[in-house]
Parts: structure tokens; sequence; C-alpha cells
């Protein structure tokens, strides 16, 4: 069954594609910083608002910097929405000169910080990968949503009553998937420290080279703590996000003999015919990536290939 927001995307493409211009849609404008929260604001919003994303698909979120163009779109908006917790370094800037009112959608999260390195005791901004937290997401764009079109606050409510109960049932899928596995595998090895709030709210501990994709490189002193981390646990597989090189882990993967367990995704959705084209499919795919990897399914598959 195709999802609200793809059909939505769907129907953005072949609209464009036929030469419609925005013009003619007369239905506020929503502004979000990034792809996932533009999904998530579609899927409250319905068809009520139209929304777009200011950075595009496959887009690293951390070091975005604005254009002109955005510049001007968000002075047309009539709502901006973004994450928070210091994810868009650049948005304070990017805002200053916009007439739109702007709605911070981490709100009332239970925030965890950074544990280690040059951003330790700063927000982990990464909140939106536990489905627990986005259902706080939903209810602050509902907030939000509703002052901006009142008449449509009955369907904003409605529309996430009905996501938040996808949500739900996601949570509760890898809740019981990750209780399958041994208490020593249940250890999410990453490139980015990206999955914080996911491993809390999974009962799975976090270990990672780098803390923010800002950096980007890991030094060989991050290299050997994860490979001491790797063989002291036995995990089975590691992994690295979508928006970065996985060579740092390719090595963890050569010194250890762990498995590359495969790609996850966090700051970005893919094209609607990639694998990830809405939230709720980005966490799906990387709670069965995790779940496979770490139970040897990833490894078992490579040998039977």
């Amino acid at each position: 069954m195709v999802s609200i927001a793809a059909a939505a995307a769907l129907l953005t493409a072949c609209t464009t594609a036929s030469g419609q211009d925005a013009a003619d849609d007369d239905r506020p404008v929503v502004l979000t910083t990034f792809t996932v929260l533009a999904d998530i604001a579609e899927n409250v919003g319905g068809d009520h608002l139209r929304v777009e994303s200011i950075t595009k698909i496959g887009s690293e979120i951390h070091g975005y910097e604005p254009t002109p163009g955005d510049i001007r779109r968000a002075s047309d908006a009539d709502l901006i929405l973004d994450n928070g917790l210091n994810l868009e370094a650049w948005f304070a800037q990017f805002v200053a000169d916009a007439d739109a009112p702007h709605v911070v959608v981490s709100e009332g999260v239970e925030v965890l910080d950074i544990a280690d390195g040059a951003y330790g005791g700063t927000p982990n901004p990464h909140a939106w990968m536990s489905p627990l937290n986005v259902q706080t997401y939903v209810e602050n764009m509902v907030t939000a949503f509703s002052d901006l079109a009142p008449e449509h606050a009955d369907d904003f409510a409605a529309n996430a009553a009905a996501y938040d109960a996808e949500l739900q049932q996601v949570q509760d899928d890898l809740v019981a998937e990750v209780e399958t596995l041994p208490a020593e595998q249940r250890a999410l090895v990453t490139c980015e420290g990206a999955f914080s709030y996911l491993a809390r709210d999974a009962g799975l501990s976090e270990h990672y080279l780098w803390a923010v994709n800002a950096e980007q490189q890991a030094t060989p002193q991050q290299v050997a703590g994860v490979i001491e981390v790797v063989e002291a646990q036995d995990v089975p597989a590691v992994f690295c996000e979508s928006t970065v090189s996985d060579a740092a882990m390719q090595q963890v993967v050569e010194a250890t003999g762990a498995a590359f367990g495969g790609t996850l995704y966090v700051d970005s959705l893919s094209e609607p015919d990639g694998p990830v084209p809405t939230y709720l499919e980005l966490i799906r795919h990387d709670a069965d990536v995790i779940v496979e990897g770490l139970t040897g399914a990833t490894a078992a598959a490579g040998a039977d290939s």
C-alpha cells in the first residue's frame, strides 16, 4: 500500500512534470529544514498544506549552506519547521530575515546529550530516530498547523492519531526484534552517533566512530576504540550511514572479522523509488538491517550468495 507521503511525493513530481506552477496552489506553505521532517509534516497536514523541504534528498544536513533561493523560499513560507537541538547550525542566520514564524518540532522530547568528543555535553540532535520522539514531533506539528489553518484542526488531529498508531507499531516491532537477540549482541556500532535515541528506546548499547557527521573523518584513535569494542563484545556486525563514506568502518570490519551489516538512513529520505522514500520506511529499514546484522542473517546471506 502506498503511504500518504509517498503518494504526495508522486503527485508533486507529476505536477512539476506537467508544468503546473506552484503559484496555482493557494494552500499555506510549510517549509521544513530536511526531507524527514517534510514527510512527517505531510502525513499530519494531509491535503490542506503544501509542504516543502529546504534541503534535497541525499543532502548532509549538519553542514548545509543555504542558497539565495532558499532565502527567497523562506520569505514566501507561511511556517518554517526545524528540528532544533543544534542540528541545523545554519538555521539561525537563515531565518533572521524571514517573516514566517518557525516552530522547533523537537520541543518536549527527553534530550540525550552527546557523551564524548568535542561535542560532549551538547544535545544529540537526532531525536527523530526514535518513533516515540516523533510522536512528540507530530503533537507539535498539530498545534502549529492548527494555528496556521484552524479550519482544518480536526483533520490535523485525525491524521496525527493515525500516524501515531503507525509510529507505535514500528516501535513495538523493533523492541520485539531486539529482544530476540542475545544480551551480549545488543550493541549497535555505527559511523555516526545518530542512534542514541533509537538505542535507548530499543534496548541497545550504542558505539560509533564520530559523534556528529560534521567530522566525517575518523581518527586512528576512534577506529582503534571501535575495534576494541567489537572484539571485546564479539559484535557480529557493524553499520554506516548513507550520507557518509564507510571507509573507516570497513577498517573495523577488516581488523575484527565482523560483517558489514549494511547502510542505515538518518538525515535524508531516498528518492520515491529508493529504499526509504518515507520516514516510516526509513525507520523500518534501519530496524530490519540492524536486527539482520546482529542476528547473523547478513553474514549468512553473504555466505550463501
